[in-house]
This record gives C-alpha cells, structure tokens and sequence, in this order.
C-alpha cells in the first residue's frame, strides 16, 4: 500500500502485485526477511532489495508518524477554530462566511488531489490541505451548532474519538484483517457510497426537493451511518499503511503520507458523525 485514502488507491492494484512479484523473484504473499507477515503483497517500499540489508537512519518510525500527524491534526483544529471566531454565521454574515466555508473545501480539495497522485509527499500541500479544511470544518460546525443542534459539535469530537479508538483496539487486537479483499471492498463501497452522494446532490440542485432523502429522517440517519462504518474501515487501512511503513523501513517522508491519510480518514469520521448527530437531533 503506498497511497493515501481520499480517493481510494491505497495498494498496488493485481497488476502492479504481479509486477513486484516479477521484480523480487519471490511470489505474492511471500513474506520480506526481517519485515511483517504480509497476505496480500511483497515489500512496497523496497521492492528487489533484502531489508536486512537496508539502513534504518532514514527510516521511519512510529514518533515520525505520530508528530506528523499531530502537526496536520493541530492544523485542522487551529483554524477550524478561528474561522469559528473570525467568520460569524448570523443572519447578517452566514452568506458570506459560508460562501468562504465552501470555496476553502474546493481549495482543499484541489490541493487533496495534486497529493493524491503526485509520488512523493509534499508537507506544504498537506498542511495547506488541512489549513483549509479547517476553514470548512469551523464554519460548517459553527453553522449547524447555531441553527441546527446546539452542542453538537462536542458530541461529534468526542464521537470521532470513540470511533477512533475502537478500531485501534480492534486493529491491535487482529478482530480486523486487513487484507487485499478488504481494500477492494472498502474501495468499491466508498465508490458506490460518493455516487449515492453525487446523486442526491443532483437530484436536488435540479429541484427534486429533498434529493434521495438523505438529508433528514431515518434514511439520512442509515445513510451517516454507512459512511461512519466506512470511515471506521478506511482507519483500518490507514493503520496498515502505518504498520506497513515502519515495519518495512521506509522513507521518513512516509510519516507525511500517514498523516495525511489519517487526516482526512478522520475529518470524514468527523463529518459523517456531526450529520447523524444533527439529524437525531433535529428528528427529536
């Protein structure tokens, strides 16, 4: 697995599997001397080269990935909270904050996508993702807070951590098998999941009301709930990539490309919780 999770791609696809097999002289599944047991493909970082023999002065670490990641968390969370501050939402001001809510989350969506297919991590692209992400969040949560369900913003945090910490406990304890059957799944439910979304969108704008309906009432309740179990799934894979990185050696600059996948795993954990919270609330 080499890539980060916004866009579905985290391993090598079969053909690329095959490729590395071709290149090491050793079959897929086979496990690297020295590395973890691996069910689903030979070493991604070094492929063709014996880690016993690698070096681990550049090599990742667990610290690596935990600073990083706390810097792109700490980001998020900085100015998602003076947005909150800065860009009121009442009656006079929601217009105009908003409309900065939305064209941060297009920037950041911009600069999500230039990561996601460059081969490398670039820290400038990924805190400049989490800077505006930040922006949308703060707004966004500032907005359903005031008009929606009071302090439900709270609730939503501390239900990202419970979902969090419940699929590290679980990873750690193995009653999760990440394996190359559960990306491919993962991935193609995600697809489905954002189409479903991309529908309701059109529906919609185009004056069908409530779109598919998964704005409100229990059917929006079902729908938050899908996307938090694959958000919960999409932390297990990032936990994988992780795992994977420090036990392989790879590269420092790794430790970015955990942050970055973990980053945005948990703003949309964080996401689709507010939704089913403010949804509850508003239904009661």
């Amino acid at each position: 697995m080499r890539t980060s999770n916004p866009f579905l791609s985290r391993w090598d696809s079969a053909g690329d599997t095959g490729r590395t097999a071709a290149r090491t002289g050793r079959p897929v599944g086979a496990t690297v001397v020295g590395g973890p047991a691996d069910d689903y493909t030979t070493n991604p970082y070094a492929p063709g080269e014996d880690l016993s023999l690698r070096t681990s002065r550049n090599a990742v670490t667990m610290d690596d990935v935990v600073v990083r990641t706390a810097t792109t968390l700490s980001t998020v969370v900085l100015t998602a909270v003076l947005s909150w501050l800065l860009l009121p939402v009442d009656e006079a001001n929601v217009g105009h904050s908003y409309g900065l809510a939305v064209g941060a989350a297009f920037i950041a969506f911009v600069l999500a996508m230039i990561q996601s297919f460059k081969r490398t991590p670039t820290p400038a692209l990924i805190l400049g993702y989490a800077a505006f992400e930040g922006v949308f969040l703060g707004v966004l949560s500032s907005t359903i807070s005031t008009y929606i369900a009071p302090g439900v913003v709270v609730q939503a945090v501390l239900g990202t951590f419970a979902v969090s910490a419940g699929v590290l406990v679980a990873y750690r304890m193995r009653w999760i098998r990440v394996t190359q059957r559960f990306a491919g799944f993962v991935g193609a439910a995600a697809t489905g999941f954002v189409l479903l979304l991309l529908a309701d969108l059109l529906f919609s704008a185009f004056g069908a009301g409530d779109g598919l309906g998964f704005h409100s009432g229990g059917l929006g309740i079902a729908f938050g709930l899908v996307g938090i179990v694959l958000g919960a799934a999409f932390l297990a894979l990032d936990f994988k990539q992780v795992e994977d990185a420090v036990a392989y050696g790879a590269p420092r600059e790794e430790a970015w490309l955990a942050a970055f996948g973990l980053t945005t795993t948990l703003v949309w954990i964080y996401l689709e919780v507010l939704r089913v919270l403010s949804l509850f609330n508003s239904d009661n």
